[in-house]
């Protein structure tokens, strides 16, 4: 696609899909690149069969924001209450486990 760019890449398929994952909750649609070539190392250079992730230029600064908050632990927010139930839940849940009300 024209006008996107790359904003993550690493030979660890699990952890691209994760950033994938992270870009895709925060609404920013992405284009997973190279996800089947990790078979072609050795033929091909290493750099041209790295998983990449690529989103919309104008998406850039955001999502790179999101990676790195996501790679350094910073989106793991803090504890927070269900304003519904009451329940105390992990700062990685953004939807109540018990009672499924979004956090606010």
């Amino acid at each position: 696609m024209s006008g996107y760019v790359r904003v993550f890449a690493h030979s660890n398929a699990l952890l691209v899909s994760h950033v994938r994952n992270v870009l895709d909750a925060a609404g920013i649609p992405v284009e997973l690149r190279n996800m089947v070539l990790g078979g072609g190392a050795g033929e091909l250079p290493l750099g041209e069969c790295e998983p990449e992730v690529w989103v919309a230029a104008h998406n850039r600064e955001r999502a790179e924001a999101l990676i790195q908050a996501a790679m350094s632990g910073a989106a793991d927010a803090a504890a927070w209450r269900c304003p519904n139930c009451g329940e105390a839940l992990e700062g990685v849940f953004d939807t109540c486990w018990r009672c499924g009300t979004s956090r606010t």
